[in-house]
């Protein structure tokens, strides 16, 4: 696609904050996140699909990364979206990129900064992005690539019958 390269390492905690986890799942793992690391040059795209893969997800569904503003409902947030949910039947603005064409570096990011990833618009799975580190990428590698994880991860549809 000839995106600028960009030789920045991105390392990213992914933490869970809400979604449809039983009282049971969250009893037994009171934190769930994953920690990621990332080439600048590698876009939003590619963050998805690392972060599905980590959280051992299965079926795909719509999503999107807001940057900015002050928690993941924030009107104020820029929004990343795939080019096909820009009509947006949830009446949000419209998006400030595409996860396609946007890289990581292109987000001006900071380290101890935090943004929101929302996958699932229907069963509401949110989460909190923290930005733990940004550094020379150094010895080249295979990325994005999970470095830690930490808590089960919850089913992608959860069986209430399970929770007794």
């Amino acid at each position: 696609m000839g995106f600028k390269r960009d030789d920045r390492l991105f390392t990213l905690e992914v933490c869970i904050v809400n979604g449809p986890m039983t009282e049971k799942f969250v009893k037994r793992n009171r934190a769930v996140s994953r920690t990621i690391q990332i080439r600048g040059d590698q876009t939003l795209r590619e963050l998805h699909r690392a972060i599905f893969k980590a959280f051992d997800r299965e079926e795909e569904h719509l999503y999107e990364f807001q940057v900015g503003g002050k928690g993941s409902r924030d009107p104020k947030a820029r929004r990343y979206s795939l080019s096909m949910a820009a009509d947006d039947p949830f009446g949000m603005d419209d998006p400030a990129g595409d996860v396609t064409r946007t890289t990581i570096g292109s987000l001006d990011l900071k380290a101890k900064q935090a943004f929101g990833y929302w996958f699932d618009f229907g069963d509401d799975w949110r989460h909190q992005i923290n930005v733990i580190a940004i550094a020379d990428l150094g010895l080249p590698g295979k990325y994005p690539k999970v470095t830690k994880r930490v808590g089960e991860s919850p089913p992608q549809y959860v069986d209430w019958d399970d929770e007794s």
